[in-house]
């Protein structure tokens, strides 16, 4: 399942749905009294569906709210219409992109390749055509702007904090190339060095592990009623985790990960050694 909307629109949802159980109405007895279907009402209340400045006013009416409520609950309709930097690059729907310019920490595991938030222009090229050798380069040059605009969340203030595994194969595999990967290796000692990095790697001597399953990634957000969210991606299509018990076990699993995987000092040092053996 798809998790809808902005974290805009989805603290708006929220909030409209607070404010009709707040005014002691159901979804049955307030639809009709808007003019709207139950199913609208429960679609705008669940992020699935946008409502604009006149639909909110009179939601607000019908709620009794006024004041100070009224004004800050507009300025939230106003703000969720806006549009996210990924429509600069011609995808409405983000999907794991929006997600991600929400959270405010990035716990990756990685079985496959460098994480996306890690990687360098060429690295990531190689990737993109790896995976549909039918784009065009034009596709791939869009592609890979997307993937380094994504990256500047690192040094923003704040940063997305982002906890990066990957598996040791992931180190040995000339992704692009010898020369590619050298400079992709160097940059992962670089971005290590971040305060807002912490990245280590699984060694292949550890043998079986949870992680041989498949990458993840889970995110979390800074507000303290937005859950967290796991995301799983294969060759066919992506998932989007959010039921509570189910995103918990994946971060028990990162955490048993983690616990298993090189020290952070010891891993850049692994990828320090790797590069100079290129």
């Amino acid at each position: 399942m798809r998790i809808k909307g902005t974290l805009q629109q989805r603290q708006l949802a929220r909030t409209l749905r607070r404010l009709r159980e707040d005014a002691g109405l159901s979804l049955e007895e307030a639809a009709p009294r808007l003019d709207w279907s139950t199913s609208k009402l429960g679609r705008i209340e669940t992020a699935q569906q946008g409502v604009d400045v006149h639909g909110v006013r009179s939601m607000l009416d019908l709620y009794n709210v006024g004041g100070a409520q009224w004004t800050e609950i507009i300025d939230m309709v106003r703000e969720a219409k806006q549009k996210g930097w990924w429509h600069a690059y011609g995808l409405k729907i983000a999907g794991y992109v929006a997600l991600e310019a929400d959270a405010a920490t990035a716990h990756v595991y990685q079985l496959g390749f460098v994480p996306g938030l890690l990687q360098i222009a060429e690295y990531a090229r190689a990737v993109y055509r790896g995976h549909r050798p039918q784009r065009t380069e034009a596709e791939l040059d869009h592609h890979v702007e997307v993937r380094l605009f994504r990256q500047r969340r690192l040094t923003e203030d704040p940063p997305l904090e982002l906890v990066a595994i990957v598996d040791e194969t992931v180190l040995r595999r000339p992704v692009g190339g010898v020369e590619v990967m050298r400079d992709q290796l160097r940059h992962l000692v670089s971005q290590a060095a971040l305060p807002s990095v912490c990245f280590q790697v699984m060694p292949v001597s550890v043998g079986v592990h949870q992680g041989m399953n498949g990458s993840f990634t889970v995110l979390g957000f800074a507000e303290p009623d937005e859950p967290e969210i796991a995301y799983t991606e294969n060759a066919v299509g992506v998932t989007h985790v959010h039921k509570e018990a189910e995103v918990r076990g994946y971060r028990l699993v990162f955490d048993r990960l983690r616990s298993e995987a090189l020290s952070p000092r010891d891993s850049v040092a692994l990828v320090e050694q790797l590069a100079a053996e290129l």
